[in-house]
């Protein structure tokens, strides 16, 4: 699929068909995330497939977002700091939050392209999934991400506008300086 089309096509769902999806593109989602850039090219994310039915419900539930519980398979992204922070001290985890966005930005790009639909969730209850899944403790969660089928066919709108999101040069400048402002040269009349 053209990457136009899957920016466009790409919204946050939250309501699946009882269609459980292949396993298979999943895969290939997270190993697109796996080619994407990683600080001093050190990959600190694992990922933890689940398809068991009462864990996706103990997910939706220390979630607190019951919907979670239509998906048939979601996606934990998990990190381990330690790794970058050896690495680069404190700024590490700087690092790790980056890399582990870009990752889960990629799953979402790239399960829009094998025709699947998911969701980013960042709220759920740490120590609670944890123990739910055997993560050990000095790792963090990033993100569940449920996936499937969409029920519904979204509409998607336009989030912000491009124009009051970028400034130039400096914070509040909301315009490109033209030629003549760049190089000091005053206009001629």
């Amino acid at each position: 699929m053209d990457f136009n089309k899957i920016i466009d096509s790409r919204s946050s769902v939250n309501s699946f068909s009882s269609k459980k999806p292949s396993w298979k593109p999943v895969m290939l989602a997270i190993d697109a995330a796996l080619q994407g850039p990683f600080a001093g090219n050190r990959n600190n994310l694992k990922f933890i497939i689940v398809e068991d039915k009462n864990t996706i419900k103990s997910l939706a539930k220390h979630s607190n977002q019951s919907w979670i519980s239509e998906t048939k398979l979601a996606i934990v992204v998990i990190s381990d700091d330690t790794i970058l922070e050896n690495l680069y001290g404190e700024k590490g985890r700087v690092y790790s939050r980056q890399q582990a966005g870009a990752a889960i930005q990629t799953v979402l790009f790239k399960l829009v392209d094998q025709k699947l639909s998911a969701c980013w969730v960042g709220s759920y209850t740490d120590e609670i999934i944890k123990q739910l899944l055997k993560i050990p403790a000095h790792m963090q969660i990033e993100a569940i991400i449920p996936v499937g089928y969409a029920k519904h066919k979204q509409k998607k709108k336009r989030k912000v506008e491009l124009s009051n999101s970028v400034n130039w040069e400096e914070y509040g400048m909301n315009r490109r300086p033209s030629l003549t402002e760049e190089h000091g040269i005053k206009e001629l009349d």
